[in-house]
């Protein structure tokens, strides 16, 4: 009886930035089964993400998950992988420079993915030449990583169309909903800030207190967010009374391209929302804090064990 095949080498990917979002990117993959290198040049960084990883771990059990390693140079940590995930500050000149060396460092296979939620594939790439700029992508993962299923996968203007599919496969692979971004926007954000600007509106205008605009949302459409999109209620509706409705309401919306006023004014009092203790909410306090993201972790789990 001939022998079994030898088990197929374990795949691997390497983490720019060891922070929150990182550590958790690491238990991510791990957790599939890849082996990890997160790498970062500040050491303390390094240092915490073995407790952070174990806190993951103990939140999600993984009966046989791949290696995590701390790595303080760049070029080991990149050296062979089959992708580099970027998760390093949301500062622009930081991210070409991470992204040039990059470039420099890995092999034409290996893919480069930017996590950026607001910095274009193209601003990142800028100092990377065209041959390695078609294999930058965009992936931008949801907070918590480790539970939200979507990821954002950019295409960006020099990306080659097979570096996205092969990216789209990898994320499948760990579990995710990866989507096809075919312009260079991160259209979750755009969704996100649209109803934000609005919920700060109706503040501004005096139509309604944080707390009230916040108990709409929650208690109303919120809670069907989850298994019916908009388009589809458009279409539920009947597109029809969807153009009526939008030939009232649509003028009525804030078409704000800046700030809103009673966002910078509390920013400019101090007001800076749970780090200072007071935002929109007053009286925020670590408790409190941590009582409201155990809630949300718990509720995204909940839905997630309904839809499975």
């Amino acid at each position: 009886m001939p022998a079994p095949p030898p088990p197929a080498p374990a795949r691997e990917v390497a983490i720019v930035g060891a922070g929150l979002m990182g550590g958790a990117l690491a238990h991510l993959f791990s957790a599939a089964g890849w082996n990890v290198r997160v790498t970062d040049p500040m050491q303390a960084a390094l240092d915490r993400l073995p407790e952070r990883i174990a806190a993951l771990r103990a939140a999600q059990p993984v009966a046989q998950p791949g290696s995590v390693k701390a790595l303080l140079q760049l070029a080991p940590a990149v050296d062979g992988v089959e992708l580099v995930i970027e998760a390093a500050p949301e500062k622009p000149p930081l991210k070409q420079s991470i992204f040039a060396e990059l470039a420099r460092l890995t092999g034409e296979r290996t893919i480069l993915a930017t996590n950026s939620s607001v910095i274009p594939v193209a601003t990142v790439a800028a100092l990377v030449d065209d041959v390695n700029a078609r294999r930058v992508v965009g992936t931008h993962f949801w907070n918590p990583p480790e539970l939200i299923p979507l990821v954002e996968v950019i295409q960006g203007p020099r990306t080659q169309l097979d570096a996205i599919t092969r990216t789209l496969e990898m994320l499948a692979s760990v579990g995710k909903h990866p989507v096809h971004v075919r312009r260079d926007v991160v259209p979750g954000n755009r969704l996100q800030h649209a109803l934000w600007r609005e919920a700060m509106a109706l503040v501004d205008e005096g139509v309604c207190a944080p707390e009230d605009v916040d108990a709409i949302i929650k208690n109303s459409f919120g809670l069907r967010l989850a298994v019916l999109g908009p388009l589809e209620n458009a279409d539920l509706v009947g597109l029809e009374l969807t153009a009526d409705i939008h030939r009232i309401v649509l003028p009525l919306l804030s078409r704000a391209t800046t700030p809103s006023p009673g966002l910078l004014q509390r920013l400019e009092s101090g007001a800076r929302g749970v780090a200072s203790g007071a935002g929109f909410y007053t009286g925020w306090t670590e408790s409190r804090v941590a009582q409201l993201r155990a809630r949300l972790i718990s509720h995204v789990k909940a839905l997630l064990r309904e839809r499975s």
